[in-house]
């Protein structure tokens, strides 16, 4: 054999033998991208300040790495330096346990317009339901910063660089999720991931903030309780999305691949959409849209997820007697969609919120205790009666 024989299988012996490296990705925490609509003069001043941020993981694992969004900027976003570390008590982070973040092996780094951003791997092993405290430092500002509106939570800013500080500074409180998009945690066996898809009601507007109530941290809490220590809960709900025009964000459909099938490690997507579309066409005295143009919506995302491998789950629209843009055209249509959703065979299961959270003297309302008072959004207790209704063999 010659020297190059003799070097070319060695070389193939020792691919052979190298052990791999873990590398199986999912996404355990997530915000939907989203424009600011806020007037420039009403979007917090970033320029040379630190913006920190909590955010509760559901599925655990042995390294991490943040997705932070540009997606929805225009102009590239000049990142200084980033920590991450365990969460205490207001945006603190816990002694011993902040890590400096590197964006291909460096310190900081540029996000092009309309791009993402992953960030190298953090050797950071967390548990499920860790919560974490992310902290990014803005040398020049961002001026129309990439957002996610509804928070849920307690954000701050601080002059300078203040990212791996334990206690911020003279701080100041920030409502929107900015420019973090992701959390995804790697580990040794492929991890799953379930994508909530849906508005306000998924999104969690009007769950008591900061205590992670909104109902796809409850169904994130039910897999960990039932050892499903594997599968996170990934929530891209966006407050007045809609199915098929635009509210806020873009359309369901027009996000979908995004939004849902390029997150790592999805196998499910649960879908809860479709009442902005029919109360819209109240509000706006449109004419109301056919059940078939809201189940032809699903089928489109059925047959694209099943094209990617991905099981849907669809849910029964919520009941919404006495919120402002119900009609009894739009509930007509809602019942005649929420049959479907519970006869069809073309998606993978379905889940009853509808029946979960009604009032059983009159069907097409909440029940009262379950309603925060619009008649349109759950309160803590009716998003846990929504997680509660889950068959997690459903996820299986």
């Amino acid at each position: 054999m010659t020297g190059r024989m003799m070097f070319g299988a060695t070389l193939l012996l020792a691919l052979a033998t190298t052990p791999a490296q873990a590398d199986n990705w999912s996404r355990s925490w997530m915000a939907a991208p989203l424009v600011s609509k806020a007037p420039p003069e009403k979007r917090p001043d970033l320029n040379n300040r630190t913006l920190r941020q909590v955010v509760r993981i559901s599925s655990g694992g042995q390294r991490i790495r943040l997705r932070l969004s540009n997606e929805m900027s225009t102009q590239p976003l000049l990142l200084g330096a980033v920590h991450v570390a365990l969460a205490g008590e207001n945006g603190e982070t816990l002694p011993g346990t902040d890590h400096v973040v590197t964006f291909n092996q460096a310190q900081g780094a540029t996000i092009p317009a309309r791009a993402p951003l992953l960030s190298d791997p953090i050797a950071m092993q967390v548990k499920p339901l860790t919560r974490l405290t992310i902290s990014i430092h803005l040398p020049q500002g961002a001026p129309d910063a990439t957002v996610h509106s509804y928070s849920a939570a307690t954000g701050w800013t601080a002059p300078g660089d203040q990212t791996a500080a334990p206690r911020l500074s003279d701080s100041t409180t920030l409502g929107p999720r900015v420019i973090i998009s992701g959390v995804e945690v790697e580990s040794r066996k492929p991890g799953a991931t379930i994508v909530t898809l849906g508005d306000s009601i998924t999104d969690g507007v009007r769950a008591t903030p900061d205590s992670n109530r909104r109902w796809p941290d409850l169904l994130a809490e039910r897999l960990q309780q039932a050892g499903r220590t594997s599968v996170g809960v990934a929530n891209a709900g966006i407050s007045a999305n809609r199915l098929l025009s635009e509210g806020d964000g873009y359309n369901a459909l027009a996000r979908f691949d995004s939004d849902v099938l390029a997150v790592p490690g999805v196998t499910h997507v649960v879908i809860l959409e479709g009442v902005n579309d029919l109360g819209n066409a109240a509000r706006s005295q449109q004419p109301m849209l056919p059940p078939a143009a809201l189940i032809g919506a699903y089928r489109q995302m059925i047959a694209r997820a099943h094209d990617r491998g991905v099981k849907v789950i669809l849910a029964t629209i919520l009941p919404y007697k006495g919120a402002g843009y119900w009609s009894a055209e739009g509930d007509a249509a809602r019942m005649a969609v929420n049959a479907w959703i519970r006869d069809n065979k073309e998606a993978d299961g379905f889940v009853d919120l509808d029946k979960a959270i009604a009032d059983p003297a009159d069907p097409a309302r909440m029940a009262k205790p379950y309603d925060v008072g619009d008649a349109l959004h759950p309160n803590d207790e009716g998003f846990r009666a929504m997680a509660a209704a889950f068959d997690l063999k459903l996820f299986r």
